[in-house]
């Protein structure tokens, strides 16, 4: 982004957030974004005069401190601004009261009324929220595939998680599952995704109850907001959305019962976009 706010360059790279891979990892990740945009755009790094990292994992203060003097250090003369992929969420609805879904690897519900209060539900790792979430869903269906084998026959749900997983054997799936959980329930997800949309029961309950648990995240935020019964933008980001027509549609109808007159919306810029703005100083609205 230049000085008049125009996107020269958008490029992706891999995972970032610091509390799942460690702060050296998710700072390379950043570096290597970095210098894809760089090249696209012909410039030097020495042009650079902010950063601005949207990043989830970074709701604690000491690891946003720690992730600030990495890419401090990394981007040596840049002003760096890091905020929570929540706030960035947030910040790229634009004016008004406004809630986010995060339906991702984690899950969390970020919200703002018309006063400027803010209310989070969820976000806070996988050992104590994440509902909802890929990783939930897929540690969800790895229980429910070892629980529906019948005389040591697998399920076609499980064989099909077996093979995601290029895994033989349950008792190797169940030991990795102890030791690298984040290489092994998420990314079951893309097989209950295709499986709810084919038709099988078990995937379409994950999925089902995986919605109403999302829903009660929103719900949380809107009664402290107190929009339950007032029109507000609902915008759902994540890995998750859009990957299973079944699942998009649970999401949507769960929504609208614990908060019928919200509008299920786009966000007006993207995250990143929001933080960069951020970054600059200037205001995103």
């Amino acid at each position: 982004m230049n000085s008049a706010d125009q996107v020269l360059a958008r490029t992706f790279a891999g995972p970032s957030n610091p509390s799942r891979i460690g702060v050296d990892s998710a700072v390379r990740a950043i570096e290597e974004c970095a210098n894809l945009a760089l090249r696209d755009t012909g410039l030097e790094r020495s042009a650079i005069s902010a950063v601005g990292a949207g990043l989830a994992g970074t709701a604690k203060a000491d690891m946003k401190e720690s992730m600030s003097r990495a890419l401090q250090k990394c981007f040596s003369g840049a002003a760096i601004t890091v905020l929570t992929d929540l706030e960035t969420g947030l910040a790229a609805a634009g004016e008004g009261p406004a809630i986010i879904l995060v339906m991702g690897t984690g899950s969390a519900a970020f919200g703002r009324n018309s006063e400027g209060e803010i209310a989070r539900a969820g976000g806070y790792g996988r050992f104590s929220s994440d509902e909802g979430s890929a990783y939930d869903i897929g540690r969800r269906a790895i229980a429910a595939a070892i629980q529906g084998r019948s005389g040591g026959s697998d399920t076609v749900l499980g064989r099909q998680i077996l093979e995601q997983l290029r895994c033989m054997e349950w008792a190797v799936v169940q030991h990795r599952a102890q030791t690298i959980p984040d290489e092994i329930y998420p990314p079951i997800f893309p097989v209950v995704a295709v499986a709810a949309d084919s038709g099988d029961g078990t995937a379409r309950g994950i999925l089902i109850q995986a919605a109403q648990e999302l829903a009660c995240l929103v719900a949380d935020v809107a009664d402290r907001l107190r929009l339950r019964d007032g029109q507000f933008l609902l915008a759902k980001i994540g890995g998750t959305v859009g990957r299973s027509k079944f699942f998009d549609a649970q999401v949507d109808a769960a929504l609208k019962q614990v908060v019928p007159s919200v509008q299920i919306g786009n966000l007006r810029i993207s995250p990143a976009e929001a933080a960069a703005l951020v970054a600059k100083g200037s205001d995103a609205h």
